[in-house]
């Protein structure tokens, strides 16, 4: 059977080569005769008419908004009318490059009308309020829209894969890229499952296709950083990218992943975990497919893989290779990637559909060779770009890509799209919009320089290109738009989030400088040995670190103001802790990495330095002498309502033991235990600041449910964490039959509860009129945290 497939794998190859060399040879043969230059000259004569503005001597426009500003450009779109027929071009245009359907089918246009409506209301919303941090882009956004459709676990499982799968990128490669391009596809299959769904489909299986969709999605999206990206970023040595390539085939030939028994290359721990992840991927895939598409898929999947080998052993120092030798495996490459999506899915045929997408896949492929041709060559990568630029004055044989471009253009509007009228308005829009695009990020002179290099040898059609390069207005699209958005808030979060980290940091290390508490020579000093023992473990200083934040980003205090409070609320949460790990409460071992106090010392020690903490932290409050003596006394009354509200929840705590809470108790229980601590943290500088009443009440919300969240993912941690990275022993939940989130919900439903929190909180931040990202940040920290 395997030898018959290896065989069928091969001849499949040579078949689709076939076809692709036909496709090429028409190619070549309308660019020998330019055939493209009379036939587009005439078209963009017709397109220019709506592109090409004619003002008026009496304008009446609103500035035009930078398209960097995405909520920005939204409402200056709608202010001038031309939002609709943006969004219908965009949408139009994923229509045909992603969903390979012909744009002049009246089903088509009633779907992309219908989406272009819901999409208009959507983001004219969120624009209005751009503060709001539901928008559909941002993680509670997503959460927001898994939850309507009932997809809340497989959301949270793909968060964790994506997390874990960027976690596992070498450094050599751009875990964003691969995070992004994961996305991309992963929308890719949603899109082409959801257009193959009709009205009449039960909200049951709408979900179960969905979930099906997204795992599908990522499974076949893995495949970008774990084969195509790892091989070309050299990582591997030659022995090991030989052996891994035929890993790869010999999957795809056969249906069964190898073993990796045999591996002995430097990399073995991260092609370990490569394995593993594409092995559960692949057997996903191959699981839930129908029979009769197993074998398409991997027909579609082995010619795909072969093309972009041949491609990239290919070396820019060879002077020899043909036009063919160069263009074939792009046409195969490009056309078949979107081809096994379709595949991957499982969908009916569609009259049409592998035609439209085979003879596509070229026009994309060259625009983004175009985009990316200085990188590549830096790189060492032979593209048709890259090598037109280097052998072009030695190589008079060659075609000239950019050339090609326009051909395929002309050829995709009127011999494979029979010249449809919004086609051509789309191809064209987005034909001009890359050149606009690459001009700008380039500049003016190198745009110049490589336009005079690859321009076609018809002078006057060049002259047009450019003057619409320069002149035409409205051929700008949303899933670039989105793409740059999304490029801008992966790295600003990436990059706000390590800030944080490093920050708190540097603010966890000057704290633990400050905590020591000086012995006396007035007294027995073990009460005071025994704090210290406690507050020199590693603990992470959540909360003065918050505390830190909100006194000094959000409220402008100096910190050497805020030493005292910082200190009070550590000492604070260490008795906490001390009496929480006693033998009569939760009888723990181990705390911040090593024995806990009664451990160390006794019990009677452990209890008297508790109690000694919590009015050292008192002491400390009283010694805000900078700040107003009603401020402190109003400050100090919350402190000392805390703490009494703080020792409730304990109390219901060790009330719960053997007893079964419900969500509300257990919400309740956790608040009073948590919430306090970070809700204290939070509030104390803005009590100091005299923060009104109405940003209080929502950084109260914020504090409640961010501490439910850490509550919960501190029980979903005793289940699942690691005993060396916690510094403490898990299970202790399960020993003391303690009622937790996972003992009551389960840990699924936990995940979601958690969720939930983590949306709640982030919203509450909207009535918050100030500098509060870092609050964003230590959000995600909580969320996110492996201790």
């Amino acid at each position: 059977m395997n030898e018959k497939f290896i065989i069928h794998a091969d001849e499949c190859y040579q078949k689709a080569e076939e076809k692709a060399n036909h496709y090429f040879q028409s190619l070549y043969a309308q660019v020998k005769q330019k055939t493209y230059v009379p036939t587009l000259t005439e078209d963009i004569h017709l397109w220019k008419h709506n592109h090409i503005r004619h003002y008026s001597l009496f304008p009446k426009r609103k500035e035009k908004a930078n398209a960097g500003s995405y909520h920005n450009y939204i409402k200056w779109l709608n202010y001038t009318g031309k939002l609709d027929n943006y969004l219908n071009r965009s949408i139009s245009y994923i229509f045909m490059r992603d969903l390979g359907k012909a744009l002049n089918s009246p089903d088509t246009e009633r779907r992309i009308r219908d989406i272009v409506n819901s999409l208009k209301t959507n983001l004219l919303s969120n624009s209005v309020n751009q503060k709001n941090d539901t928008e559909m882009f941002s993680m509670t956004g997503l959460y927001r829209l898994a939850q309507k459709e009932g997809l809340e676990s497989t959301f949270i499982w793909l968060i964790n894969k994506l997390k874990i799968v960027s976690a596992n990128i070498p450094k050599e490669m751009d875990a964003e890229h691969a995070k992004r391009k994961l996305i991309k596809i992963i929308a890719g299959v949603i899109m082409q499952e959801i257009e193959e769904m009709t009205d009449a489909i039960s909200l049951e299986e709408r979900q179960k296709r969905l979930k099906k969709a997204i795992r599908l999605g990522y499974s076949y999206g893995l495949t970008y950083p774990f084969i195509d990206d790892l091989l070309d970023a050299k990582i591997l040595s030659e022995k090991e990218e030989k052996q891994y390539a035929q890993l790869i085939r010999t999957t795809l030939t056969t249906g069964v992943v190898p073993a990796l028994d045999d591996w002995t290359g430097k990399n073995s721990e991260l092609i370990g975990y490569i394995h593993s992840e594409l092995r559960e991927a692949f057997e996903f895939i191959k699981a839930h497919q129908r029979p009769e598409k197993r074998e398409g898929f991997f027909e579609q999947s082995y010619v795909f893989f072969n093309s972009q080998e041949i491609d990239r052993k290919k070396d820019l120092a060879n002077e020899n290779y043909t036009n063919e030798e160069l263009y074939i495996p792009v046409i195969l490459k490009s056309a078949s990637s979107r081809l096994i999506v379709r595949s991957v899915i499982g969908a009916p045929e569609d009259e049409g559909f592998d035609s439209r997408t085979f003879f596509y896949g070229i026009y994309n492929q060259l625009a983004d060779d175009f985009a990316d041709m200085f990188d590549d060559l830096k790189d060492g990568a032979v593209t048709p770009y890259t090598y037109y630029l280097k052998y072009h004055d030695k190589r008079s044989d060659l075609i000239n890509p950019f050339e090609l471009y326009w051909t395929v253009i002309s050829n995709l509007i009127h011999q494979v799209y029979h010249s449809d009228k919004m086609t051509r308005e789309v191809i064209l829009d987005r034909a001009i919009n890359g050149l606009k695009r690459y001009r700008e990020r380039a500049g003016k002179e190198k745009y110049k320089e490589v336009m005079e290099l690859f321009a076609s040898g018809n002078s006057k059609f060049n002259k047009l290109i450019q003057q619409m390069v320069r002149k035409a207005d409205d051929v700008d699209f949303f899933d670039k738009l989105l793409r740059d958005h999304m490029i801008a808030s992966l790295k600003n979060d990436r990059q706000g989030q390590e800030d944080f980290i490093d920050k708190a940091k540097t603010i966890r290390s000057e704290i633990n400088k400050i905590l020591n508490i000086p012995k006396t020579n007035e007294m027995n000093n073990s009460i005071i040995d025994a704090a210290n023992y406690s507050l020199a473990g590693e603990g992470k200083r959540l909360r003065p670190i918050v505390t830190w934040f909100m006194g000094v980003n959000a409220y402008g205090l100096t910190p050497s103001t805020l030493e005292a409070l910082l200190k009070s609320l550590e000492y604070m949460h260490t008795a906490s802790l001390i009496f929480d790990d006693l033998p009569s409460q939760d009888n723990a071992k181990l705390r911040r990495g090593r024995a806990t106090l009664h451990e160390v010392y006794n019990v009677s020690i452990a209890e008297l330095t508790g109690l000694f903490l919590t009015q050292k932290a008192i002491w400390e409050q009283t010694t805000l002498e900078q700040f107003d003596s009603k401020r402190v006394l109003k400050l100090i009354q919350y402190s000392a309502q805390v703490t009494a509200d703080m020792c409730r929840g304990q109390a219901m705590d060790l009330d719960s033991k053997g007893q079964q809470l419900t969500l509300e108790q257990l919400n309740t229980m956790s608040f009073y235990k948590t919430g306090l601590g970070f809700e204290a943290s939070i509030l104390m500088p803005a009590i100091l600041a005299n923060t009104s009443k109405l940003e209080i009440e929502a950084l109260k919300k914020f504090a409640r449910h961010a501490g439910i969240a850490f509550q919960i993912k501190d029980d979903l941690l005793d289940v699942e964490g690691d005993t060396a990275l916690l510094g403490k022993t898990i299970g202790k939940d399960i020993e003391n039959n303690s009622s937790t989130f996972v003992s009551i919900l389960g840990v699924e439903e936990a995940k979601k509860e958690m969720w939930e929190n983590y949306c709640v909180a982030m919203e509450s931040l909207q009535d918050v009129p100030r500098n509060i990202n870092f609050l964003k940040h230590f959000l995600d920290y909580i969320i996110n945290r492996d201790k």
